[in-house]
């Protein structure tokens, strides 16, 4: 049984880190409530006073410019360009020789698990978009917005990559805060276009982070439990 002494040690010592797991625990169960929440409502065909709302307030802005803007912005959520982009991150995380296979296994999890469970979600709920619009990836079913689930999944998995990583603090912070606006961007350049419905993103963002946290904490237990390992092995 430790002493009093000795718990006080361990939560100076582990302070940061529980914090950020109570934290990501708080967030995923926050995320996947607002998620439950909104499906329901989906599920029954109600409709959101906010979506209507949102789009009276941008159509009036809307122009051939800002989709324009909108349209190169939402290339970054786009199928083809995450798919690129996760296949060069692959490749540097086989490469570089301090990241261990976990990290290449749950990542690949992450980005192929959440196209799959936000396409089978897609069929499931069967919502129309406010428009469709090809040139945008603006086709099939609204719900959830995929550009959403698939840029919060890659680019907070990549900001999890730098919080981890040796660069300086500073550096940290302000790679991190691109990377968070940009996916946020992306989000809401969906319905900027009107492609999707502000619940559509909103619940993206949402399926997005509570996916991304449980891939993240699944390799966090997997990498401590290999170093207890190599502690009893040594």
């Amino acid at each position: 049984m430790p002493n009093q002494s000795e718990i006080i040690e361990f939560l100076k010592t582990y302070k940061a880190p529980i914090i950020i797991i109570l934290a990501g625990f708080f967030l995923t169960g926050m995320s996947f409530y607002l998620f439950i929440e909104i499906a329901e409502e989906v599920l029954e065909k109600e409709e959101f006073y906010i979506d209507s709302t949102v789009q009276n307030l941008i159509e009036p802005i809307r122009s051939t410019l800002t989709d324009n803007i909108f349209g190169y912005i939402t290339e970054g959520g786009s199928v083809w360009f995450l798919s690129v982009a996760s296949i060069v991150l692959l490749v540097y995380l086989f490469l570089n020789s301090k990241y261990s296979n976990w990290f290449l296994i749950y990542f690949t999890i992450n980005m192929i698990g959440i196209a799959g469970l936000t396409k089978g979600l897609k069929l499931l709920f069967e919502r129309e978009r406010p428009e469709v619009l090809e040139q945008y990836d603006g086709s099939g079913f609204s719900f959830p917005s995929g550009h959403s689930t698939g840029a919060i999944a890659f680019y907070g998995f990549v900001i999890y990559l730098i919080v981890i990583s040796h660069l300086d603090k500073k550096w940290k912070w302000l790679i991190n805060i691109v990377l968070g606006i940009f996916a946020l961007l992306v989000a809401t350049s969906r319905v900027f276009i009107n492609v999707h419905y502000v619940t559509d993103v909103v619940a993206g963002i949402s399926l997005g982070l509570t996916f991304l946290f449980v891939c993240i904490f699944a390799l966090e237990v997997t990498l401590w439990q290999n170093r207890r390992k190599k502690k009893r092995v040594g």
